[in-house]
């Protein structure tokens, strides 16, 4: 395994991360709380030290689950980033983000929320589903518009005085947020989506992020499993699953990508690799980024995304994907 350091942070972490949102079950269809539990342990016996989740994924549900997994290991061998800004229990007029089914399968309104008392009040609740006392990135989930960043940067700074995080972090902030947000507290990360196929990040965060020592963990690199080359037509998304609304799912894009896929399958193949080993080698090789972020919802597939790094995409190759890349065309 690769460990990195977050920008100008102590908080090293495994450049491949365990992405919790899946284990959750909301918008995946529901989870299997003992595979999960089996994927997360898996993970961490090939090396992999750090863990993401979310409060507001399966409204705590994940981070329950993170706990059981990581209650075998000693604490400080671990990394577990989590996020606070998504909430669902709060009922002051708030920026909407959805309406949705709640973990007990009422109808929920999920909104932003990162105002000073709200953040103070979510890591106090996270600490204690995560049976934790300390949270090692602490992260806002998306931006609230209805609340200015410095009134978020003086509670991020009372939970670093505290010791109940060791280091700020921001996921889905643009440059203009992260430039003001980073004038008053330091953020060691940034997790924006970023995939071949969602690239958007290379035209100014990632840039902006490299140049101010901000490391940049990816998610959403295999496209919500769609790069593995295991999703075609007419593919049956279960429950709540949010990846049946997506356009890339489906029609000419789905052909597409597809099509792709099979052109660079033999690169994979000439390295004994799957398809989604190859797409997160590639990601994780892209200048600036620092880990990537991917889920697992057994075993099996914690382990081949584990084993992704070991081994090395020549120059010829990783140009030869760029190249199709750039003859790719898709439609959103």
């Amino acid at each position: 395994m690769i460990y990195r350091k977050l920008g100008k942070s102590d908080v090293e972490i495994s450049a491949i991360t365990f992405g919790a949102w899946a284990v959750g079950g909301w918008m995946w269809g529901g989870t299997d709380e003992e595979q999960s539990i089996a994927a997360i342990r898996k993970a961490i016996e090939l090396g992999v030290t750090s863990i993401d989740t979310a409060a507001v994924y399966g409204f705590g549900r994940s981070e329950e689950i993170v706990a059981r997994a990581i209650a075998p290991y000693k604490r400080e061998d671990l990394q577990i980033l989590t996020k606070f800004g998504l909430r669902w229990d709060i009922t002051e007029p708030a920026p909407k983000r959805w309406d949705t089914t709640g973990r007990d399968g009422k109808p929920t309104v999920v909104s932003h929320w990162a105002k000073a008392d709200g953040i103070i009040y979510e890591c106090e609740q996270s600490l204690r589903r995560l049976n934790t006392d300390y949270i090692d990135v602490f992260q806002q989930h998306w931006p609230d518009p209805g609340t200015p960043v410095d009134e978020s940067a003086i509670a991020l700074t009372k939970l670093l005085e505290q010791g109940k995080i060791r280091a700020a972090g921001e996921s889905n902030f643009g440059v203009d947020l992260l430039d003001e947000i980073s004038r008053q507290i330091p953020i060691a990360s940034n997790q924006p989506p970023y995939s071949m196929v969602n690239r958007g990040i290379e035209d100014d965060v990632m840039p902006y992020c490299v140049e101010n020592d901000i490391a940049v963990i990816v998610y959403s690199p295999l496209q919500r499993g769609l790069l593995t080359g295991k999703i075609t037509q007419g593919y049956e998304f279960k429950g709540d699953d949010h990846r049946a609304g997506s356009p890339l799912f489906k029609g000419e894009n789905l052909n597409r990508i597809n099509a792709f896929l099979n052109t660079i399958r033999p690169i994979a193949q000439a390295h004994g690799a799957t398809l989604a080993q190859l797409v997160i080698n590639w990601t994780l090789n892209r200048p600036g980024v620092t880990a990537v972020l991917v889920g697992a919802r057994n075993p099996q597939q914690a382990e081949e995304n584990t084993r992704a790094v070991e081994f090395e995409l020549t120059e010829t190759e990783t140009a030869e994907i760029n190249e199709k890349l750039d003859d790719l065309e898709l439609t959103t």
